[in-house]
């Protein structure tokens, strides 16, 4: 596959998130980031940009585990004083809350930490 002509300039911090977490290449904002829920594409189909070499591993979880422990445990925590629900019907909901809180987060995360670390020229691999 031979590389189209190269964009001018990569484009800001800002730009290449925002293209990330819809899950779009943070260089042209067209081609998919993700090939499957966790799994990056190699290469950028519509610019050829690279994306195979960046790990961002442990940073999607990490992040995912952050946020959904800060929403979660306060709304339970809140909803669990001012109620008065069987233990059967809160021993349901919360788990399910996190678990799909969590699955809509983590492929987000992974994307967001993929988009800042190509954005900011980091190195993104070990073998770097």
């Amino acid at each position: 596959m031979t590389r189209p002509a190269a964009l001018p300039q990569r484009p800001r911090l800002g730009l290449a998130v925002r293209r990330a977490l819809r899950g779009r290449c943070p260089n042209c904002g067209a081609g998919r980031l993700m090939r499957a829920y966790l799994k990056p594409v190699e290469q950028c189909a519509a610019c050829c940009e690279r994306y195979g070499h960046i790990r961002a591993d442990d940073a999607g979880p990490w992040l995912t585990i952050l946020l959904v422990g800060h929403l979660i445990v306060p709304a339970a925590l809140v909803v669990e004083q001012n109620t008065a629900w069987p233990s059967w019907l809160a021993m349901t909901v919360w788990p399910v809350a996190a678990l799909a809180l969590a699955l809509l987060v983590l492929p987000r995360a992974k994307t967001l930490f993929i988009g800042i670390i190509w954005a900011t020229g980091a190195p993104g691999s070990e073998s770097a």
